[in-house]
């Protein structure tokens, strides 16, 4: 497991999967504007859930986000897009509605960044989010990703476009301790 200061993350469990599914991709409004299509249901069960693992897919390392005190679990995160010959990747997050809120994400943040830049000895990490989602670009200009553009109107989301913005963190400005 890697460890952060209040979060863990670990390999996804089985168990874990109905429960993302349905407090992550079950809410319609919140899967919206996490994902980059439309929703659609997905039946539990399905290997076509966002939350089923495919061990052999190298370019996305999924992980279970748990509590460090007693391992409850409180979200997803991945690494995504996985790119070795430019040595760069994504970061995304999902939070249970429960543990918003609690400084998590920005933790969680800093772990994949630990994950990134020392396991994975990639050379830059980028963050697309909504422009309204306060809470990630927080998390983010904690760990001391940089605001690098704005995409104007390029996200449709429940009937409208939003903007993204989109940061990026370069292993050189990386700080371990910058969760502060």
């Amino acid at each position: 497991m890697l460890r952060g200061g209040k979060v863990g993350l670990r390999a996804r469990h089985e168990d874990d999967i109905p429960i993302l599914q349905d407090e992550l991709h079950d809410d319609v409004v919140n899967a919206s504007r996490a994902g980059s299509g439309p929703w659609r249901p997905i039946a539990l069960g399905s290997k076509n859930s966002h939350f089923v693992v495919d061990d052999k897919e190298q370019g996305h390392v999924p992980f279970s986000v748990v509590q460090l005190d007693d391992g409850t679990l409180v979200g997803s995160a991945v690494l995504w897009n996985i790119d070795t010959h430019n040595r760069s990747a994504h970061i995304g997050l999902g939070l249970r509605p429960a543990s918003r809120g609690k400084g998590y994400g920005t933790d969680v943040v800093a772990v994949l960044c630990h994950y990134g830049f020392v396991v994975r000895g990639l050379q830059r990490l980028q963050i697309e989010t909504l422009s309204d989602n306060h809470a990630m670009l927080r998390s983010a200009e904690r760990n001391g990703f940089v605001r690098e553009g704005v995409l104007r109107s390029a996200a449709w989301v429940m009937g409208e476009f939003l903007d993204e913005v989109l940061l990026g963190l370069l292993a050189r400005e990386w700080k371990q301790d910058s969760r502060d």
